[in-house]
């Protein structure tokens, strides 16, 4: 006779063998079940085919188009960064002139390269683009540390024109 705990073991163990029993044994001429109807492999495969040979391709198949930021975002950040340089500035051959002066060059740079690409056309930004072309003419492409301090005043009037005048035109940068 069993005890109770080998009794508790058998009763799972004889209703899964019952249930295997029971799977094994089924058999239909339908196919899986009564409720699915039978497809002959061969149409089944002659029907994948097709279907592939019409299909449109998928998502990751085609070709994606990437469209850039929008022109008027690129004034609007070049902007902002000009505008930050005057959280910053320098003494005349003080520490800080280097990179002061050339971060102001590098902000004009930027702006200048974002008015000229945006949509509106270059001709909507003459007088930025026209100041900030007098600049590099002034500086000659010599970016070195004397040479940016030698036109520190050209290089933060040009700063301060081109600020003035996007403060006249708030649609360029907002």
């Amino acid at each position: 006779m069993l005890n109770r705990t080998g009794l508790r073991a058998a009763i799972p163990a004889v209703i899964l063998g019952a249930l295997l029993v029971g799977c094994s044994a089924a058999t239909t001429t339908d196919g899986p079940g009564s409720d699915v109807p039978y497809v002959d492999p061969a149409s089944a495969q002659a029907a994948r085919a097709e279907a592939e040979k019409t299909a449109t391709p998928s998502p990751a198949a085609t070709p994606v188009i990437e469209v850039g930021p929008d022109p008027t975002k690129k004034v609007r950040d070049a902007f902002a960064g000009l505008q930050a340089t005057y959280q910053d500035g320098c003494a005349p051959g003080g520490a800080n002139c280097a990179y002061f002066l050339g971060r102001v060059n590098e902000e004009l740079g930027g702006l200048d390269k974002a008015m000229k690409a945006d949509r509106k056309g270059p001709g909507h930004f003459k007088e930025p683009i026209a100041w900030i072309a007098t600049l590099r003419t002034a500086l000659d492409g010599d970016l070195t540390t004397p040479n940016l301090e030698k036109h520190r005043s050209e290089l933060i009037g040009t700063r301060d024109r081109v600020n003035a005048w996007m403060q006249d035109y708030p649609e360029d940068y907002r």
